[in-house]
C-alpha cells in the first residue's frame, strides 16, 4: 500500500474485479512495514493464496520460504506458455528468469515501466538564483549548495533530503553515476556485493562532502518515509529521489505554501564513471502462490493473472472508466477528481499488466501536458541507465552471511558519512568484511547466478 487504504467497492475496484470475474479479499500493508509484516506471516505459516512482493530483491526470510517448499514451483504449471500468450508476449523480456531459483520459477511478475527513479530538482529555485540546470553530477553538488545557502523556503531549506542510510532506494542513481553497477570481482573470480565495492566506497566519500557543506540533510540517518516526503511536500527540499510519477503530486502540495514551485526530473547527470540514472529491470517483484492452495485453484490463479497482464487491463488499471475516471476531450483523456483519488501505485497491485514505457512517469492525476513533459525529461534514462546487476540473483551463502552484517555495515556508513570516523577507517572495515572466507564463499555463489541471469 502506497497511499491511503483503498475501499474496494468503489468504482475503479468493483470493475477491476468485474472484468477479471474475481473476488478479491487483500490484505494491504504499508510500503514501508512490508518486510516486517512479511517475515511474521512467513514465521507463522499463515500465508494468504497469493503474496504480491513488491521487489526482486527478496528478503532471507522470502528466499528461505521458497527453498523450503512454501510457495509452488509454477515452472510445470507454465509449461512453454502456449496457454498464456499475455504472459509470454506482454512481460518484460527474461522477467520469468529473474523471478526463478535454481533454474524453478516461482512467481508472474509485476510489470512495471524500466524507467522509474528519477533525481529530481527544485527548477523554480534554479530560477530564482539564475543557475542552470546541471548536468554532471560536480553541477548538481554546486547548484545544491548555492540552495542551501541562499534558503529559498525561509525554514531552513534542505538539499538532497532523504531517509534511512543515504536516501531510501534513490542511492542506486547515484551508485550508477559512481560506476557500482559495473560488476566488480574479487581475485577469485566472486562478484563482489555492490554496496561493498571501491566504486561505492567512492560515493561513500562524495555523500561525506554533501553532509559536511550541509546539502545533505543533517538527520537523514533517522528519518522516515514520511518526514522525507513531507518535507518535499512542504517546499523545505530541493531534492529528493523518487518515482518520477511522484513529481506531480509533491508539485501540487508544495504549491500550497509557494505558488511557483516547480520540480523537473534531472537529465541523466554524468558522474566519474557513469550517469545518474537507474533502472528498473521492468520487474517490481511478483505473485507467490502459497504451496497450501490446492492444484485446481493454483491454475485459476494463474488464468486471472494471465488475464491481467492484457493490454485492456492494463489500460484500464492506469486509466480506469470512461466518464466516470476520465473524460476524452479532443482526443485526450483528461483524469476526473475521482481518478485522482482511486487510481493510483496502490491500485496497480493486483495485475500482473503489460509492459508500458510510461507507467511508473504519468500521474494519472496529471494533466496530459504534464506527463508529455515528463516524457521529454525522461526519455534519455534508457539510452543512459543502469540495471543494478544483482536483481534477482540468489546465493544461499550471501542470504546467511549478510544479515549478520547488514546493521553493522550501516552503522559504519553512516559513521563514515556524517565524519565521526575517517574514510581509511570506513575501506579497511569494507576490505575485512570482503575478505572473510564466508564473503568470498557467497560471491562466488553471486558470480555463477550472474551469469545464469545473462
Amino acid at each position: 500500500m502506497y497511499s491511503e487504504l483503498p475501499d474496494m467497492n468503489n468504482a475503479y475496484w468493483t470493475e477491476l474485479q468485474k472484468r477479471l470475474h474475481i473476488k478479491l479479499d487483500p490484505e494491504w500493508i504499508p510500503s514501508g512495514d512490508f518486510n516486517t509484516k512479511m517475515d511474521l506471516i512467513l514465521a507463522s505459516g499463515h500465508i494468504p493464496d497469493i503474496v504480491a512482493y513488491p521487489s526482486q530483491q527478496l528478503s532471507p526470510s522470502m528466499e528461505s520460504a521458497i527453498r523450503n517448499n512454501m510457495f509452488w514451483d509454477l515452472t510445470p504449471f507454465l509449461g512453454d506458455l502456449s496457454e498464456f500468450p499475455n504472459i509470454k508476449n506482454n512481460t518484460p523480456p527474461n522477467a520469468l528468469k529473474g523471478l526463478s531459483v535454481e533454474g524453478k520459477i516461482y512467481a508472474l511478475p509485476r510489470s512495471r515501466s524500466r524507467i522509474d527513479l528519477s533525481l529530481n530538482i527544485r527548477k523554480d529555485w534554479l530560477d530564482q538564483l539564475n543557475l542552470p540546470v546541471p548536468a554532471t553530477l560536480e553541477e548538481y553538488r554546486q547548484a545544491l549548495k548555492r540552495i542551501v545557502e541562499a534558503d529559498p523556503s525561509g525554514a531552513g531549506t534542505m538539499g538532497l533530503i532523504g531517509h534511512g542510510v543515504i536516501i531510501n532506494d534513490g542511492d542506486g542513481v547515484f551508485e550508477a553515476a559512481f560506476g557500482a553497477f559495473d560488476p566488480a570481482y574479487d581475485r577469485d573470480g566472486g562478484m563482489i556485493w555492490h554496496q561493498l565495492t571501491d566504486a561505492y566506497t567512492d560515493m561513500v566519500d562524495w555523500f561525506r562532502q554533501l553532509y559536511k557543506d550541509g546539502i545533505l540533510a543533517k538527520d537523514f540517518p533517522t528519518m522516515k518515509i514520511s518526514q522525507a516526503q513531507e518535507a518535499v511536500s512542504a517546499g523545505r527540499a530541493a531534492s529528493y529521489v523518487r518515482g518520477t510519477r511522484y513529481l506531480y503530486d509533491f508539485e501540487t502540495a508544495a504549491r500550497k505554501v509557494q505558488p511557483s514551485a516547480q520540480f523537473i526530473a534531472l537529465p541523466p547527470l554524468k558522474g566519474p564513471r557513469g550517469y545518474a540514472v537507474e533502472l528498473s529491470s521492468g520487474v517490481n517483484g511478483g505473485f507467490y502462490i502459497s504451496k497450501k492452495v490446492p492444484e485446481a485453484k493454483v491454475r485459476s490463479i494463474l488464468q486471472y493473472l494471465e488475464a491481467s497482464a492484457s493490454k485492456e487491463i492494463t489500460e484500464y488499471a492506469y486509466n480506469g472508466v470512461e466518464n466516470v475516471h476520465y473524460k476524452v476531450v479532443q482526443g485526450q483523456k483528461i483524469p476526473t477528481e475521482l481518478a485522482r483519488k482511486e487510481i493510483n501505485t496502490t491500485s496497480l497491485g493486483v495485475t500482473v499488466l503489460a509492459y508500458t514505457r510510461w507507467g511508473k512517469v504519468d500521474n494519472p492525476a496529471a494533466p496530459k501536458a504534464y506527463n508529455e513533459a515528463k516524457h521529454r525529461e525522461v526519455a534519455d534514462y534508457e539510452s543512459f541507465g543502469t540495471v543494478n546487476p544483482f536483481t534477482g540473483l540468489y546465493s544461499n551463502a550471501w542470504s546467511e552471511v549478510w544479515p549478520q552484517y547488514a546493521e553493522e555495515w550501516k552503522s559504519v556508513l553512516t559513521k563514515a558519512i556524517i565524519g565521526t570516523i575517517s574514510m581509511d577507517e570506513y575501506r579497511a572495515y569494507v576490505s575485512r568484511l570482503n575478505g572473510m572466507p564466508e564473503f568470498k564463499k557467497a560471491y562466488q555463489e553471486l558470480a555463477r547466478a550472474y551469469e545464469y541471469m545473462k
